[in-house]
């Protein structure tokens, strides 16, 4: 499923339009995005939660070469389910 299709669903689902869906569902994106920048952690019980983790510098290779490459550190966002989303999906 991608983005329009959620909002569809999300349309079909309430009594509101799908411009009233994407604009709601924009902001959220938004929200967690800016929380995640900031260094905050999202909380969403019974769904999961959203944070930025910390990776370390390593060193890689680039695969049509094979020469070695130095990736810097960075964060990078991650996802951990909640028991009820788990227990839904299984």
């Amino acid at each position: 499923m991608n983005k329009q299709e959620l909002i569809q669903a999300a349309a079909d689902s309430t009594d509101l339009s799908r411009a009233q869906v994407a604009e709601a569902l924009d902001a959220v994106l938004g929200t967690i995005t800016d929380a995640l920048k900031e260094g905050d952690k999202v909380t969403l019980t019974g769904f999961g939660s959203f944070e930025a983790r910390e990776r370390a510098a390593r060193t890689a290779r680039n695969p049509q070469t094979g020469e070695p490459v130095e990736v810097p550190a960075g964060r990078t966002p991650a996802f951990k389910p909640g028991t009820p989303l788990k227990d839904a999906v299984n």
